[in-house]
């Protein structure tokens, strides 16, 4: 008898949820604009050296992207930072089609770093820790010692 109605109580919630969802697709968008040209960023000026003074940042900000570096894979051109330890990504890649891998870095203002590198066949999950760590090698390097840099994300191409 417990067991008929902890089913029946699981189903009744899952069917709720179902039809929340299919619902929330329906309706429309409020407040959709036309979105006309960007316009041109702000003029780039460097912060201030060191972290922001606020911490790292965790909300939704302003972000700036910097001119991507694209390097040869193995080339390091920023001075080894000995960043804290973290959580890799696991990449689910088809490594026989990569060429190039690009992985991009945030500091605590929101300045993200892309840096670019070719690959060579064989190319594979073992050789992402060098170019990640180039990436933030650079922003650590370019944020003048901004020691919250963490890694945002890489793809391929």
């Amino acid at each position: 008898m417990k067991f008929k109605v902890l089913v029946t109580l699981v189903l009744l919630i899952g069917s709720f949820s179902a039809l929340t969802v299919v619902r929330a697709d329906e309706e429309p968008r409020h407040g959709e604009r036309a979105v006309g040209p960007r316009p041109m960023p702000p003029k780039f000026q460097a912060h201030p050296a060191g972290q922001h003074p606020h911490g790292p940042m965790v909300r939704p900000h302003a972000v700036r992207v910097l001119q991507p570096r694209v390097i040869a894979y193995g080339g390091h051109e920023w001075n080894h930072w000995e960043h804290p330890e973290f959580a890799r990504p696991a990449y689910y890649w088809d490594w026989n089609v990569i060429h190039t891998v690009s992985c991009i870095t945030e500091d605590s203002y929101g300045d993200q770093y892309p840096v670019t590198e070719s690959t060579f066949r064989g190319f594979g999950l073992v050789n992402m820790t060098a170019i990640e760590d180039d990436a933030l090698d650079r922003c650590y390097v370019e944020s003048k010692g901004d020691p919250s840099c963490f890694l945002l994300t890489c793809s391929h191409f």
